[in-house]
């Protein structure tokens, strides 16, 4: 099985109507329905600007603060949202891969593409709260479209991987939970990384080695403020282009794993 650049007509629609039958189904049965798209996003925000912002007092050097930690926050759900239901998206459909053939990457990429809905939703959510809170319109919001791509494959890139060996080890999405805590606090989601870098600036760079840190800080660079720093903040060190090359490897890789592995998904899932 090839995963190409390009799917034919049959296979878009299928992949449309997969990505639109998970979109129902993730808030069939509750009350709020689709709100929840923007609830739980906006829920995280309000709990950690009100302990670490008003509490802890971090980031009041930081332009448009509370705009600048609801980007984070979004763009950290975008991330585990994606990962998360990517990962398990073969296991869950282990019904429809037994009975129709089609290229099993469909399934990966719909579940993803879901998460990329809500983001989409949320984003509009961050730009309306950006002009309330005084950010002006620029050009430098366009910045943010690369950023959230190299976002999404990296994403992609680990739930592909992931998701393939998840199929015959299903403790996979359990680890991956924990991992996914842990990450939490190696990324600057709460806490500004001009913070690290007041103590250290080799810690702010290495920090940013991190694709997810790399593209979150890129993000508000070019949504919120460009006093963000970012790896272009260090644009003479070679080690900026690391965090790329890690998401081309990682999507590269998971893509690979995921092609070897297809093959037995039908008696495994």
């Amino acid at each position: 099985m090839k995963i190409p650049l390009v799917l034919n007509r049959k296979n878009r629609i299928l992949l449309k109507e997969l990505t639109k039958t998970d979109f129902k189904l993730r808030y069939q049965g509750s009350v709020l329905g689709y709100l929840w798209a923007l609830l739980r996003p906006l829920m995280m925000f309000a709990i950690l600007y009100i302990v670490f912002a008003k509490l802890l007092k971090i980031g009041n050097d930081i332009p448009h603060y509370p705009v600048y930690l609801l980007c984070g926050t979004t763009m950290w759900s975008f991330f585990t949202e994606c990962t998360s239901q990517g990962i398990q998206a073969i296991v869950a459909r282990g019904d429809l891969l037994r009975k129709i053939s089609f290229p099993k990457y469909i399934v990966v990429v719909s579940a993803t593409l879901t998460a990329v809905i809500n983001m989409l939703i949320n984003v509009a959510v961050i730009i309306i709260f950006a002009l309330i809170n005084g950010v002006e319109p620029s050009w430098n919001w366009f910045l943010a479209i690369p950023a959230i791509l190299e976002l999404y494959f990296l994403s992609l890139g680990l739930a592909f991987w992931l998701g393939s060996i998840n199929v015959k080890y299903r403790d996979i999405t359990s680890i991956w939970d924990v991992i996914v805590q842990a990450l939490f606090y190696a990324v600057p989601i709460i806490y500004p990384i001009s913070m690290v870098a007041g103590t250290s600036e080799l810690a702010a760079k290495v920090l940013l080695l991190n694709p997810i840190a790399q593209a979150i800080q890129d993000i508000r660079y070019g949504l919120i403020t460009t006093e963000t720093i970012t790896t272009w903040n260090y644009v003479l060190n070679p080690s900026v282009i690391i965090p790329i090359l890690l998401v081309i490897f990682v999507l590269g890789f998971g893509a690979y794993t995921f092609r070897k592995k297809s093959k037995f998904f039908a008696e495994e899932v």
